[in-house]
């Protein structure tokens, strides 16, 4: 039976004492309702900056405990549905995103959902690319805010994040108390006015664990490959990171030097960028799936 957790409960922030909303066995489907970002709060193009409660920002419905999960463990996420609302909301500002030195006013656009296209105006009609910003687990230490990304997830902002991908996430804390929020309709790489197509909605997913596994950074799987996601305090390094990272990984499934699958991942792997507005910065290095074919390599079996 497919259990689901409604939005109402929800945090805003991935820590070890999130109350337990759903408990569930590995291997279990449940559909997770979300807010927005902006936790619904922007109904208008009149909405003005200071009626906006900042504190109210980014929630993630959870925490799911997985039954079985324990600190070494991965937990495996299969995203198998996502619903989006009616209508989403895109925002900038002063101090907001990459222009916000250059902009003068809080400027809302309400964006409806018409004939599957983000409407954005009467000239520019924006296909959907469904996605979550916000996905992850308990971190090991201190709680982190749900808009800050790290090695348990959080606010990656990659819109590789969809309906097909499967997600594998190091896992901290027993029964890994998960959560997801921050919904898109539509977000280019970067989302470079700190806001994409913001939209409430509803995912459904699959959750297991897996042991004798070991990650430690966020792993993405879909039908073009694989790609690990980190997130630094610079762009710069949360991209080598990642490089070295699925080097180190791939490597041993191989029978290349370090040389030589620095070259292959030289000619086809690829660095993309996620997100370069929150408070760390996320990259990916993804790998398509014909080289971990060409070597029989299924990452996490």
């Amino acid at each position: 039976m497919v259990q689901t957790l409604e939005k109402q409960q929800y945090f805003y922030a991935f820590s070890k004492e999130n109350k337990v909303g759903l408990r569930v066995p590995s291997g279990a489907q449940v559909v997770v309702e979300t807010f927005d970002c902006f936790q619904d709060q922007i109904q208008s193009t009149e909405t003005e900056f200071n009626a906006i409660d900042w504190n109210q920002i980014n929630p993630a419905t959870g925490a799911i405990f997985v039954e079985g999960a324990q600190p070494g463990d991965v937990l495996k996420v299969k995203i198998d549905n996502i619903e989006l609302g009616d209508s989403g909301v895109l925002a900038t500002g002063p101090g907001l995103g990459v222009m916000g030195h250059r902009i003068d006013e809080f400027t809302v656009k309400m964006v409806p959902i018409v004939d599957g296209k983000a409407v954005f105006n009467e000239r520019v009609k924006l296909p959907l690319n469904p996605m979550i910003g916000v996905i992850g687990v308990a971190p090991e230490g201190e709680p982190v805010p749900c808009g800050t990304p790290g090695a348990h997830g959080g606010n990656m902002d990659t819109k590789l994040i969809t309906t097909g991908a499967t997600l594998y996430f190091p896992v901290f804390q027993e029964g890994a108390l998960f959560g997801l929020g921050d919904l898109h309709a539509a977000m280019g790489d970067g989302e470079i006015g700190v806001s994409g197509v913001e939209i409430p909605g509803k995912v459904m997913v699959t959750l297991e664990v897996l042991k004798g596994k070991s990650i430690p950074f966020p792993f993405l799987e879909n039908e073009e490959g694989a790609a690990v996601i980190v997130s630094k305090e610079t762009l710069d390094e949360a991209a080598k990171t990642a490089v070295e990272i699925f080097v180190d990984t791939l490597l041993p499934h191989t029978d290349m030097t370090l040389a030589e699958l620095t070259m292959l991942f030289s000619a086809a792997g690829e660095v993309q960028v996620s997100q370069i507005v929150d408070p760390l910065l996320t990259a990916r290095f993804v790998v398509p799936k014909s080289i971990l074919e060409a070597y029989d390599v299924k990452l996490f079996g």
